[in-house]
């Protein structure tokens, strides 16, 4: 998967544009700043403009080209972000040390997912925040529809609602929820989608 994203984040364009997540925006505005993770950040959009409010801005991926990508956004909007490259696997961070994690469209197989959003969650604090948009499984048809819809083309990487809030269980959750909407990110997320949201604080 490096090689594939690697050539997609080659292209000169931001292949989800250059703005943020709407639904990651709107609940990202309702938050004090502090210390926020960013799992496979990509080309660094959501990061980029959470350090623009303020946040302090830890993100990685494992794509070299995502990275660069997220620098230079960042060096175009006068913001500094710390971005590492590294499979979602072997990340090292400190427990507990984040205030918020953000998860926007972050999918992963469905071997390592549970035991990836475990670690995950262990690095958030208690009264630490989730926000958290992907693809959710009905999202398939929308795929069959409109080749342009975006999101995993494995079945079993799209997201099951109840499977993430068991996978997140440490968190109580303010929205938990499956919602149609319609994307307008870069070339890649154009037309309807189903999406999962979440919104929650760590127990």
């Amino acid at each position: 998967m490096k090689d594939f994203w690697d050539e997609r984040y080659r292209q000169s364009d931001f292949v989800y544009g250059d703005q943020p997540n709407v639904y990651f925006a709107e609940k990202f505005a309702e938050l004090t700043p502090g210390k926020v993770l960013f799992p496979a950040e990509g080309e660094g959009r959501n990061a980029v403009y959470a350090a623009t409010q303020g946040f302090e801005v830890e993100a990685f991926d494992q794509s070299e080209e995502g990275k660069k990508k997220a620098m230079q956004l960042a060096e175009k909007n006068s913001v500094k972000i710390n971005y590492t490259t590294v499979s979602a696997d072997k990340i090292s961070y400190e427990k507990e040390s984040f205030d918020l994690l953000v998860m926007v469209f972050s999918h992963f197989p469905e071997t390592l997912r549970r035991d990836l959003h475990r670690k995950f969650s262990s690095l958030v604090k208690r009264g630490g925040k989730i926000i958290l948009e992907g693809f959710s499984k009905e999202h398939s048809k929308f795929q069959d529809e409109n080749p342009n819809a975006g999101g995993p083309k494995h079945w079993e990487m799209l997201y099951d609602l109840e499977d993430l809030k068991a996978n997140f269980s440490d968190f109580d959750f303010q929205e938990a929820y499956i919602s149609e909407t319609v994307l307008n990110e870069g070339a890649y997320h154009q037309g309807k989608a189903s999406v999962v949201r979440l919104f929650g604080t760590k127990k």
